[in-house]
């Protein structure tokens, strides 16, 4: 995988995040600043209930500084911040003012000097309660005669009233879906469920705040995005932007549940603004997992097909339980539209989405925004209706699949462009061989306790949500790039890495450009939003295609000053030089065309500048990207199912990428490995089920009751093969787009085709649990009996 034409990109070097590996990275939780402070929250044990009252007075009593509804803004905001505020809805405030709406909800808050203290006085709240009906299920949620849980809401400006607990709606409709159903010759309609389970992220939520003597706040808190929450933060609390910073600092891994600003953060900012001390708030894992969820989805689709495997026509409708607070439902209701519509060619769309308030834990995006909840259906319905027409499923797939040259909904209906580069057949081609494919052989066939299957599922993500023009999500990235004086260089970037190696993609772009060792390129902590121009989040699959992006613009340009410097001193012009890498020396030279043995290094250049206040080499970028490349995935997954015990095992997995150029071949592999881990977690065992009696989980937020797939229900290193397709995506950075999302989107979908492939059974409820999977093939086994 490694490309010969690169000095640094797809090549392998140590990480930048050396700190990782080392125990010495600092994280929001690692940050202790002197005479700080340490806060607990006050939760709700109620799912439902109206707030009587709450009495500080014996807490305060114990020296802590205590807050609660009267003591944060009534500013009505909504955490996320992505989309355009006209597609905003906003139901929250910093602590709830008249009731709380899921068990879990922060009520109030404590500040001491020691946790152990902060705790005691917490003890000493009072607060009554009066409970109200709480509703879970997402029918029930809809009934007019049911609770609600709000009366009214924000869009944008906008109030907005609900009924029946009905969040937001999005219909979407191309050409003429009845006729489309008039034309088929086959017909699938079926019903699914997708479960939300919990993000299970390595780093809990974590804010420091530190009032400042002019009335500002600097912050450090766990986040996706640091300008975002400066501009949240003040919003809530009116602080000017200038008197706001923010600092960059590592993620413990997120998968979206810090795209928005964490519930946690306008808490930590209230205590110290009240203390008038510096502040530390970290979440438990028992109250983080309280906080958010994934989305779940139910999703009845019907497609129709002619004789020869054309389809034409796809309907599709779904509705999303979101718990107690609207993070962005909207936009998500617009990207599954998205997901639908762009994965095959329906020719006729119908698409209907309502999203449904319940007394459950809000729910939000978890590594792919809808794709795998809605690939999950699809896929399923598309190996259903292969089976109908006696056609291969890979087969009905290659025929259908929406590619290079077509146009596509790039995180919904609003950001259209056409697909520039697609490696989606020679994935499903080249993945069928490696598999054995040919040799699969229909379940009617299979005997025996343990029973063998092979499904195929294929799936996309965007690289960002750009367009031609700008849709309902804000996209645009900004990088600093600097030559220093010895000829090293500095990227300056508010973009977040996850863990997948963003920055170090970001090194290797800075040292493409520039032709300069990676070794010499530095991408570090210690900036903020002060230093750093604008970069909206790293979500979206965006970081190497539109964070990077802006980098490569900002390298260019320096690059460009660089070359009219050497100009000068070659007394020549910039066209007549040339920039490589002299490894000999370990750094970036120029000279004349045809004359290398008149190089300069970088840093005689640089050094030169700076004596003769030439000025520094630097260029600050801010990149819209016009395009969201959709980056593909495939899997070809085997499982091995036990009849006796209901356990599944998966004996060895084909995966297949698309994400043009790869940067960081390990890290690349990493990521796809990682996303089917989380996508079999998702098929197999994950889910958070509630005591709809109490309104807690039933696991009580202790993750020893959790289960979440460990290395012991992966396929041996040895079994596993990732490859990439073959592809460049013209509009990226050298080729790239990314991956992140895109890998988790098509697993559980080819798992859920390998269990059928298995046994002949096909679930339509994840997750297919050992439990499920015996009880079916006992009503299997019973129609079987009766019939004889």
């Amino acid at each position: 995988m490694e490309n010969k034409q690169f000095i640094a990109i797809s090549k392998r070097f140590d990480i930048k995040n050396v700190g990782k590996v080392t125990g010495k990275e600092i994280y929001a939780s690692d940050v202790n600043i002197p005479g700080m402070m340490h806060a607990v929250v006050l939760r709700s044990p109620y799912p439902h209930a109206e707030i009587k009252s709450i009495d500080l007075t014996e807490a305060e009593k114990t020296g802590a500084i205590c807050i609660s509804r009267d003591d944060v803004p009534d500013l009505i905001y909504n955490e996320r911040i992505v989309s355009i505020p006209d597609k905003t809805y906003k139901d929250r405030t910093v602590l709830p003012k008249d009731k709380v709406r899921h068990t879990g909800e922060a009520v109030a808050a404590v500040a001491a000097d020691t946790e152990e203290t902060a705790f005691k006085a917490l003890e000493k709240i009072k607060v009554e309660y009066k409970k109200l009906p709480a509703v879970f299920d997402i029918d029930e949620a809809m009934k007019p005669d049911t609770s609600q849980l709000y009366s009214y809401v924000y869009l944008g400006d906008k109030k907005i009233d609900i009924e029946n607990n009905i969040a937001c709606v999005r219909n979407i409709s191309v050409s003429d879906i009845d006729k489309g159903f008039e034309e088929a010759d086959v017909i699938v309609e079926e019903t699914f469920n997708v479960q939300r389970i919990y993000h299970m992220q390595l780093e809990t939520k974590s804010t420091v705040c530190v009032p400042e003597a002019d009335g500002g706040i600097t912050i450090w808190t766990t986040t996706q995005g640091i300008h975002n929450v400066r501009i949240l933060l003040g919003e809530i609390f009116n602080i000017p932007l200038h008197k706001i910073n923010v600092k960059r600092i590592t993620l413990g891994g997120s998968f979206g549940s810090s795209i928005q600003m964490n519930s946690i953060t306008p808490i930590c900012v209230a205590l110290a603004l009240k203390a008038k001390s510096p502040v530390k708030l970290v979440m438990p894992r028992e109250d983080d997992i309280y906080d958010h969820a994934s989305y779940p989805l139910r999703t009845k689709i019907k497609i129709g097909a002619k004789k020869d495997g054309t389809l034409t026509a796809g309907h599709c409708k779904v509705w999303v339980e979101i718990g107690a607070h609207n993070i962005q439902a909207y936009p998500y209701l617009g990207c599954i539209a998205g997901w639908f519509a762009s994965l095959y060619k329906w020719i006729n769309i119908k698409y209907e989405g309502k999203a449904v308030y319940t007394n459950k834990t809000p729910t939000c995006a978890r590594r792919g925004y809808g794709s795998p909840q809605i690939n999950f259906p699809v896929e399923n319905a598309m190996d259903i209706l292969a089976e109908k027409l006696g056609m291969d499923p890979i087969e009905l797939r290659l025929k259908n699949y929406v590619g290079k040259g077509d146009e596509f909904w790039g995180q919904g209906p609003t950001i259209k462009s056409i697909i520039r580069s697609c490696g989606v057949e020679e994935m499903l081609v080249e993945g069928s061989k490696l598999i054995g494919w040919d040799k699969r052989i229909p379940p009617s066939e299979k005997t025996g306790d343990i029973r063998r299957g092979i499904g195929v599922a294929r799936g996309f993500h965007t690289s960002g949500t750009g367009g031609p023009n700008p849709g309902e999500v804000i996209d645009y990235s900004g990088a600093t790039v600097k030559i220093n004086e010895d000829g090293s260089v500095d990227v300056v970037t508010a973009l977040m890495d996850h863990g997948g190696g963003t920055w170090d993609v970001a090194a290797k772009v800075a040292a493409e450009v520039l032709k300069v060792p990676f070794d010499k390129v530095g991408i570090y902590n210690g900036v903020d939003t002060r230093t750093t121009v604008f970069d909206v989040n790293t979500h979206a699959t965006r970081g190497v295609y539109c964070g990077c992006g802006a980098v490569k613009l900002a390298a260019e340009k320096v690059k460009k000053i660089l070359l009219n410097y050497a100009a000068t001193l070659f007394k020549d012009l910039p066209e007549n030089l040339e920039l490589v890498c002299n490894e000999e020396l370990g750094q970036a030279v120029v000279y004349p065309k045809g004359l290398p043995e008149k190089y300069k290094t970088v840093g005689e250049i640089a050094k030169t500048a700076q004596i003769k206040s030439w000025g520094t080499i630097a260029y600050t970028s801010s990149l819209r990207q016009k395009n969201c490349p959709p980056c593909f995935i495939t899997y070809f997954t085997e499982v091995e199912v036990n009849t006796k015990t209901g356990q599944i095992k998966i004996p060895r997995v084909i995966m297949m990428g698309d994400s043009g150029t790869i940067m960081n071949p390990e890290l690349w592999k990493g990521q796809i490995i990682g996303a089917f881990s989380q996508g079999i977690g998702l098929g197999y065992i994950e889910e958070i089920p509630y005591d709809t009696n109490t309104g807690k989980l039933k696991c009580n937020g202790f993750i020893t009751d959790f289960k979440v797939l460990t290395t012991t229900e992966m396929p041996k290193i040895d079994d596993i093969k990732v490859l990439p397709a073959h592809t460049y995506e013209p509009t990226g950075p050298f080729g790239a787009k990314g991956i992140g999302e895109a890998a988790l989107s098509a697993v559980a979908s080819s798992f859920g085709n390998a269990v059928y492939n298995a046994v002949g059974i096909r679930f339509y409820d994840l997750p297919i649990t050992p439990e499920k999977m015996l009880k079916a093939l006992k009503e299997k086994e019973e129609k079987k009996d009766k019939k004889e």
